[in-house]
């Protein structure tokens, strides 16, 4: 990723809705509407929340369950970006589960991402971040997504 491309969805009295994605993302859109459809199957919930550092919409993914004692959790899985004609996803994880997730069955690519990811703060973590052009990048996204709602619960 090119971190110095500029974000989209830059207006914050202007929310992301289904035409203002599709013009952004133009050939990118039929990934993101299939990974919006599949959502509800995966346990998840995404909302469009506006993040004043980066003067950008973001969408946080999160997993929403019930202990056995009944307490309801919640754990953000996942952070969507938006730029010109694609999306990102990034998943951050523990650096103590970084082997494990290189084992995971991901594309090359994906794997190449998470052995180069710095790590930051003091609680150790990186992003796994997955440039999103086409349904192809799917698969990887929701192997990590599955990953992260099992480790660190």
């Amino acid at each position: 990723m090119n971190h110095h491309e500029k974000l989209r969805l830059k207006d914050p009295d202007m929310p992301p809705t289904n035409e203002l994605l599709m013009q952004t993302l133009a050939g990118s859109y039929a990934a993101s509407d299939a990974f919006q459809d599949s959502l509800p199957g995966l346990a998840l919930e995404q909302d469009w929340q506006w993040y004043m550092p980066h003067k950008a919409w973001f969408a946080k993914g999160q997993h929403f369950w019930t202990t056995p004692r009944g307490t309801k959790k919640e754990k953000n899985l996942y952070w969507l970006h938006v730029y010109e004609g694609r999306f990102s996803v990034a998943v951050w994880f523990l650096e103590k589960n970084r082997f494990e997730i290189l084992h995971a069955d991901v594309s090359g690519d994906a794997k190449q991402i998470i052995r180069e990811a710095k790590t930051f703060g003091k609680m150790a973590t990186f992003p796994v971040v997955i440039e999103v052009t086409g349904i192809e990048s799917l698969a990887d996204i929701y192997t990590l997504i599955d990953y992260k709602k099992r480790l660190e619960k």
